[in-house]
């Protein structure tokens, strides 16, 4: 049988003007993130969603609220679907910390698995928390639909992992997860399939 996990980042946050790393930090939607969990939310009805999950962190799950609502759901909190925590890079842009150490942005920008920020959870650590939570889904909705609403960089890597991708290439291989816009894929016994990519779902 076939699952299908509908991925999703969450909605524009406080940061995203500036492209802060959020990370583990809790950061607000603005009204324009809001709008979009609202959006999600009546694409969610037409797409026949069966399950709801979302990472434990306020953007997810108020993105994943209407959705929710509007199926009549309770929002599944998987824990292991928490951003990863950017250790130095926390709170600040690429610009910021470019400035106070450029190699360490030289490494990251080469290859984020080698060249992680300091104090950043492992990228392998990463993967395979998501991964496992997502096919723990995948198994308790064996010919299902679930909508999985988390972060940019936690379902990028994981898409690699899924996909038999080098982890530390995600920044190349997937450049960006749209706010609100659903990323597909397909899980059986035999494996996961990349079904679309970046949908968006306002009307």
């Amino acid at each position: 049988m076939t699952s299908r996990l509908l991925l999703v980042r969450h909605g524009e946050t406080e940061w995203h003007a500036e492209n802060r790393y959020a990370g583990s930090s809790d950061v607000a939607l603005t009204a324009k993130g809001r709008e979009q969990g609202a959006a999600l939310g009546r694409w969610a009805v037409r797409a026949g969603v069966d399950a709801v999950a979302a990472s434990p962190l306020g953007r997810a799950r108020l993105t994943a609220a209407p959705a929710a609502d509007a199926l009549g759901l309770r929002t599944e909190i998987v824990e292991e679907l928490r951003e990863i925590d950017f250790g130095w890079g926390e709170g600040r842009t690429i610009a910021e910390m470019a400035t106070e150490d450029p190699e360490a942005v030289r490494r990251f920008r080469e290859d984020a698995g080698s060249g992680g920020f300091p104090g950043s959870e492992p990228l392998p650590a990463a993967a395979a928390r998501a991964t496992a939570a997502l096919r723990a889904l995948a198994e308790r909705h064996p010919a299902g639909t679930v909508l999985v609403v988390a972060h940019s960089t936690l379902l990028r890597i994981a898409l690699c992992a899924l996909l038999g991708l080098p982890l530390g290439r995600y920044r190349q291989l997937f450049p960006r997860l749209d706010n609100g816009a659903v990323t597909e894929i397909r899980c059986t016994a035999a494996g996961t399939a990349l079904y679309s990519l970046n949908v968006p779902t306002a009307s």
